[in-house]
């Protein structure tokens, strides 16, 4: 094994190795109670939930997801949508979850589906602690991230089963993540000047419309708002190897107009590309891409171009998170888990905004190491006992099943609860720095 790998590499996976068993230890609280009326009435809401939610679609037959009819809605909404080369239109999962970035409205409905499909809440591993715990299978995908089960895993459920997380009295959670991770891997990675400057601009999307001069110098998110989204699905288009017809079907253009803002992408970023392409060429003729560690894909005799470009960014950020894992860890904060691109910790109230601030400083520590200097911002959202871990994308759902569960029950909507103390309130309160709060106060 020496002969082909570093030793200083294989002992830091070792090192990684210690930081999960904590992680694995200290577990996710959970709300109990809820998840116990979820356990008892889900069976029973399923058909009230559908009819709900799907007045507003028109799409199930019973329980039964109709791909006639939500091609129906579709073509009645003016709504583009992947198509399989069979010509029918693409439902996975992942498809879904691109496309609700485009339609937003479509994000109970994909909820819905999901939730039907998938869940099964006696498989959710939560201990007699309240604690949700599962093996986080480091290194099992092939960028090396943890691939947890979904179904033990609360991060891995729909989201709005998310809202199920809550700090346990006296304690505070805080979900740390790293701000456009993957931009700022490529911009760092590929050292092409004008990512560098649309990274550190705060926002790479807008700052990318405003190089390519589709936004004046002085517009915003909020004046040039949707000019920004559709370079902002541009930049994502081209992280995972998405061709014109992809990104038309996401952007809701023709495939034309897409394939001009791919165009205006390669002009503005030409270092980039050459980078990117360059990665796709060492594969191919070499037969393996490995990360600043030393974390090797295989190319194999199926080698996908689309992959090989996304594995340096994906496997990077997975370096990256392994790393921050263990200088939090080391550092003596409670790590809850490692999801994607962010870190869940948990601490004491009166300790809450001591050990974000130091959270954030390893993670830019992390990226700092990986990145050869270059440090990546994060975002840090705040949710301080009584309240709960809050999901936009599953707020609605959330509020749509308890509505359900408790008009069965005859009891007050659930999350009605005491408001925070004094003391707790002095915890909101927002800054700027190169990390931004975002406090969640109030929501069940």
């Amino acid at each position: 094994m020496k002969k082909h790998r570093r030793i200083e590499h294989a002992l830091l996976r070792g090192r990684y190795m210690k930081a999960a068993a904590l992680i694995e230890h200290y577990g996710i609280p959970i709300d109990t109670v809820a998840l116990k009326k979820l356990r008892e009435n889900w069976e029973s809401i399923q058909d009230s939930l559908i009819a709900r939610i799907d007045a507003d679609f028109g799409v199930f037959d019973g329980r039964t997801f109709k791909t006639d009819r939500f091609a129906q809605y579709l073509s009645s909404k003016g709504m583009s949508w992947p198509l399989l080369p069979s010509g029918k239109l693409a439902l996975d999962d992942s498809t879904f979850k691109d496309m609700v970035k485009v339609y937003p409205e479509l994000i109970s409905i994909r909820e819905l589906r999901t939730s039907l499909s998938q869940m099964r809440l006696s498989d959710l591993s939560v201990g007699s602690d309240g604690r949700n715990r599962c093996l986080l299978s480091a290194f099992r995908s092939r960028t090396g991230r943890n691939q947890p089960s979904n179904a033990r895993f609360i991060f891995g459920t729909a989201v709005w089963l998310r809202g199920l997380i809550k700090p346990p009295p006296g304690f505070g959670l805080a979900y740390i993540d790293w701000s456009q991770q993957e931009f700022g891997i490529a911009a760092a990675l590929s050292g092409d000047v004008k990512m560098i400057e649309a990274y550190a601009s705060g926002d790479p999307y807008l700052a990318f419309a405003k190089q390519a001069k589709a936004i004046p110098p002085n517009g915003t998110k909020h004046t040039h708002g949707a000019i920004r989204d559709q370079y902002k699905a541009c930049v994502l288009a081209v992280q995972y190897g998405m061709g014109p017809v992809s990104l038309a079907g996401r952007i809701g253009k023709s495939v034309a107009e897409a394939r001009e803002l791919l165009r205006i992408h390669k002009s503005t970023y030409p270092k980039f590309w050459k980078w990117s392409d360059a990665a796709v060429d060492h594969a191919m003729l070499k037969g393996y891409l490995t990360t600043t560690f030393g974390w090797m894909v295989q190319t194999g005799t199926q080698a996908n171009d689309r992959s090989l470009r996304n594995f340096p960014m994906q496997a990077n950020g997975s370096e990256m998170l392994r790393l921050a894992c263990c200088l939090a860890t080391e550092r003596g904060i409670r790590v809850c888990a490692p999801v994607h691109d962010a870190i869940l910790i948990e601490a004491p109230l009166k300790e809450i905004d001591s050990v974000v601030s130091q959270t954030q400083e390893a993670m830019a520590e992390a990226s700092g190491i990986i990145l050869d200097g270059f440090k990546l911002r994060s975002d840090a959202k705040l949710i301080c006992y009584p309240n709960r871990y809050e999901d936009e994308r599953g707020k609605q759902m959330w509020e749509e099943v308890f509505q359900l569960i408790n008009q069965e029950e005859k009891e007050p909507v659930h999350g009605q609860e005491s408001q925070p103390t004094a003391n707790e309130q002095a915890h909101v309160h927002s800054r700027t720095t190169d990390s931004s709060y975002h406090f969640l106060l109030g929501g069940s």
